[in-house]
């Protein structure tokens, strides 16, 4: 068993990416800019999944895992003054799917996977929470599908396309890259072509 790394994610590691996104003209239409954002989304996700591999793995007990899932959280899920209101509104974004990878990660630690239905049930039951304005039970359901991934099952996204787009759907899109960063936790470079 290895010894856990000192740190799973940084505020700096935030401020990195930030300070990328400030200095960069982002359209989200550009392939670049929506690579950038995705990117952002997915480092985080995979000091997620680490922190709860690394629980899994008895690297690091459950109370350290939830702490460090919480450090995380503040980082990633503070207000951010931009200055710039569509640069906001897609931070803004960034962080909305990520609320349900925390959530799911923080249930999985302290209860495990959800064993009710598979993934894909969760999102659609999410879905009709979110229709009839119970976005509390839309959160659980969707982090509830966050466990089995975590768990080690796969969501199909085009569930996504049975659904009205709103909360649920960002919230699926953060559990995407919780997919990603489960099945190849490899860090992604803050840096690339510098």
């Amino acid at each position: 068993m290895s010894a856990p790394p000192e740190e799973f994610y940084s505020d700096e590691r935030w401020q990195n990416w930030l300070d990328r996104i400030r200095e960069e003209d982002i359209d989200p239409e550009n392939e670049d800019s929506a690579r950038l954002l995705l990117n952002l989304q997915d480092d985080v996700a995979i000091a997620i999944a680490k922190i709860v591999t690394a629980a899994d793995d008895g690297a690091i007990d459950d109370e350290e895992a939830l702490s460090e899932l919480e450090d995380i959280r503040e980082v990633v899920l503070s207000e951010v003054d931009f200055g710039n209101e569509e640069k906001a509104m897609l931070i803004d974004g960034v962080q909305t799917s990520l609320v349900c990878v925390f959530y799911a990660a923080e249930e999985y630690v302290a209860n495990g996977p959800a064993d009710d239905a598979p993934v894909e049930e969760y999102v659609i039951e999410a879905g009709k929470a979110e229709e009839a304005e119970d976005l509390d039970s839309a959160l659980g359901l969707v982090a509830a599908g966050g466990t089995r991934i975590i768990d080690g099952d796969e969501l199909d996204m085009s569930v996504t396309e049975e659904l009205e787009y709103g909360l649920v759907t960002e919230w699926v899109n953060g559990l995407d890259s919780l997919q990603s960063a489960m099945s190849d936790p490899e860090v992604v470079e803050e840096e690339e072509d510098e």
